[in-house]
């Protein structure tokens, strides 16, 4: 990179400064991504083990529920599922990693059983109930993840071009920028001392002519 600026004492301390707040810039921002890879890995591990679950269990939750239609019948779960009243609370709030709003997904189902006679109703009915009940749940724990991977990898990004911007331009520049200054301020100190030592040596040579 060409290097364009005046070789003075002040620019020598300005880019000294620059060079050193650069410096720490990049320290700071190398810290932060090695932070949120961290924390992308630990969520998307995490995000893959609840999806799987939730797989699993909305699996099962349909094998259940075609039992309790063989053992019911489809009109008398469509009475049943009438007859509840279940409500589903959800509360989001935010922490904060490294800057990142990372949502937090509170669940509270809202349910006062039972709302069907034991004697005549198949205990499959019940299965699919609870089943359901943890697949909403389950549910909202991947759609909590999956939005912090996505706030995470986004930040990422943005600090990973960040981290190679100060690498890879402005550290060099001004590494460059303060060996430059440094090397023409020596060279300008040396050739003003020759100067003087050639003034100096041939005003003592007028002085012996004048003797």
């Amino acid at each position: 990179m060409k290097i364009n600026i005046a070789a003075t004492k002040t620019n020598l301390l300005n880019v000294k400064k620059s060079l050193e707040i650069t410096r720490e810039g990049y320290e700071l921002l190398d810290q932060k991504r090695k932070i949120l890879m961290s924390e992308l890995s630990a969520i998307m591990h995490m995000a893959d083990q609840l999806q799987a679950e939730f797989e699993t269990a909305l699996q099962k939750g349909y094998s259940l529920l075609d039992k309790a239609v063989v053992a019911a019948g489809r009109r008398k779960l469509e009475e049943i599922s009438f007859s509840m009243d279940i409500k589903n609370d959800i509360s989001l709030s935010q922490r904060k990693i490294m800057g990142v709003d990372i949502p937090v997904v509170s669940l509270v189902t809202l349910d006062h059983p039972p709302y069907y006679s034991p004697y005549d109703v198949s205990l499959s009915v019940e299965e699919v109930r609870l089943k359901f009940k943890e697949i909403v749940h389950l549910l909202a724990q991947v759609a909590e993840k999956r939005v912090a991977l996505w706030r995470i990898a986004r930040e990422l990004q943005k600090t990973v071009r960040k981290v190679n911007a100060l690498e890879k331009v402005y550290l060099p520049y001004y590494r460059n920028a303060f060996k430059y200054i440094s090397e023409r301020l020596d060279e300008e100190s040396r050739e003003a001392f020759s100067m003087l030592k050639l003034i100096k040596e041939r005003m003592q040579q007028q002085e012996v002519v004048h003797e």
